[in-house]
């Protein structure tokens, strides 16, 4: 694969050509070792959200009008069609916020990326190799995407995972079609003009939907393009391009700037807490004033968080009523917490929303600090007895400079496997997902996390 080439190229050739030529032997074994984490994290949490109403509904409203049923809906009985799988599994992985963080755009890559691989796996087979392959580029694409319009997109409103996910839905499929780099700029303008989502639907079913829709677009993009379907020649980075009109002050280079060389899909990051990202340092200081300090919601009489804007702006929400909305509140967050002394997905409920209605939710005051990373932030309590308790968390747990190891990802997925009681083989899935550039069929993975 020649990436040096890609200063003399426009960043779509840059990241087409990445797209239809990377072999497996040009991505390094750490890589290849931070795809598998990525798959064993996204596995538990398409397993924890296979059975929420969110999916029922999909499955129900899609059933009229699918294809024959080739593939495998996660944690679930039902087969569908290829693109309503990967439609399904995506927004299952993504329902509890519990999935991965590409911490410098807040993207969620695996979700939108390896729901239409495993989709294809079954209707078409192929090894664990060309998956795991589609899966590092898929991952790539959507990551440099994201940096290109980063920070102004995600801030202005586009949910990142939903507008960028498509492109890398396209690029994992056009990869297991064998696209070449013209056919996969294709993809991408298929992509692009199928891109939307909405930060306004966090913690509503309406997000789940555009994170499936990309998943879904970005497959049928890929198929599109190996027909001869076409779009503009250069649909990211044209006068009416992608970044042009999603994006502002938009930064073309990262696109192909050292591609091949640098990683972003092995910076991922996986959570401890089924939170926006944000949260994560929240909650962090409050389990350890709950555990050192003793300190019980009651106590609270009100908070100041200084972190990263982004922790104001999605999540400054007092007045939550459902499950859902308690992902991305701050209030919710900290009175469910220093209640109860755990973070699970038991904590963000609607039987939990109900609960801190009714004992009352601290007030917040948020200060934002821009230069902060989202993995760190201060937390203050203000105690009805006058004490004032400071904690600053550096590096949240599961952050990039505080990861989780490979056996807490074991763990997370058997923990969110029992919880929604399935049947499965939980080790042999964990052994096929550490072992599948020895599989034959990459199918055999997605079929272990059926449900039975």
């Amino acid at each position: 694969m020649q990436t040096d080439r890609a200063t003399a190229q426009t960043g779509d050739e840059a990241l087409c050509a990445f797209a239809a030529t990377l072999r497996w032997e040009d991505i390094p074994d750490h890589v290849r070792h931070e795809a598998k984490r990525s798959l064993v994290n996204i596995f538990a949490t398409a397993l924890a959200g296979c059975r929420e109403p969110a999916v029922d509904i999909m499955l129900e409203t899609s059933a009229a009008y699918s294809g024959p049923a080739t593939s495998t809906v996660i944690g679930r009985t039902e087969r569908m069609d290829a693109p309503t799988a990967a439609f399904v599994n995506a927004m299952g992985a993504n329902i509890f916020d519990f999935d991965d963080t590409h911490e410098a755009t807040i993207i969620h890559p695996a979700s939108v990326v390896f729901a239409p691989i495993f989709a294809r796996a079954e209707a078409s087979p192929f090894s664990g190799i060309d998956a795991l392959r589609a899966f590092v580029i898929g991952g790539e694409v959507v990551c440099r995407v994201g940096l290109s319009v980063s920070p102004y997109h995600y801030s202005h409103g586009w949910h990142i995972t939903s507008t960028c996910g498509g492109f890398g839905a396209a690029a994992a499929s056009g990869a297991l079609l064998g696209l070449d780099a013209a056919q996969m700029t294709s993809a991408f303008a298929t992509a692009a003009a199928q891109s939307s989502g909405l930060v306004d639907a966090l913690g509503t079913m309406a997000k789940s939907a555009s994170v499936g829709g990309a998943a879904r677009n970005g497959l049928i993009a890929a198929d599109l393009a190996s027909r001869g379907f076409s779009g503009p020649a250069r649909p990211l980075t044209g006068a009416r391009g992608y970044l042009a009109v999603y994006g502002q002050g938009a930064k073309p280079e990262a696109l192909g700037d050292d591609l091949g060389h640098r990683w972003e899909i092995a910076d991922n990051a996986f959570k401890p807490y089924p939170v926006g990202v944000v949260l994560n340092p929240v909650l962090d200081a409050c389990l350890e004033v709950y555990r050192d300090e003793e300190v019980r919601a009651g106590d609270v009489a009100s908070v100041e968080l200084t972190g990263h804007p982004l922790l104001r702006q999605r999540t400054d929400r007092p007045d939550i009523a459902t499950g859902r909305e308690a992902q991305v509140s701050a209030q919710h967050a900290i009175a469910i917490v220093l209640a109860r002394g755990r973070a699970g997905l038991a904590e963000f409920t609607d039987a939990a929303v109900a609960e801190t209605a009714a004992s009352g939710r601290p007030q917040v005051r948020f200060h934002d600090e821009a230069g902060r990373d989202v993995a760190s932030a201060v937390v203050t309590l203000h105690l009805k007895d006058g004490r004032i308790l400071t904690r600053e968390i550096h590096a949240a747990r599961g952050s990039r400079t505080n990861p989780l190891s490979d056996s807490e990802l074991e763990a997370k997925l058997t923990t969110l496997a029992e919880g929604v009681g399935f049947a499965g083989e939980v080790d042999r899935l964990l052994e096929a997902l550490w072992t599948l550039d020895d599989l034959a069929d990459a199918g055999d993975v997605v079929r272990l996390a059926a449900g039975g």
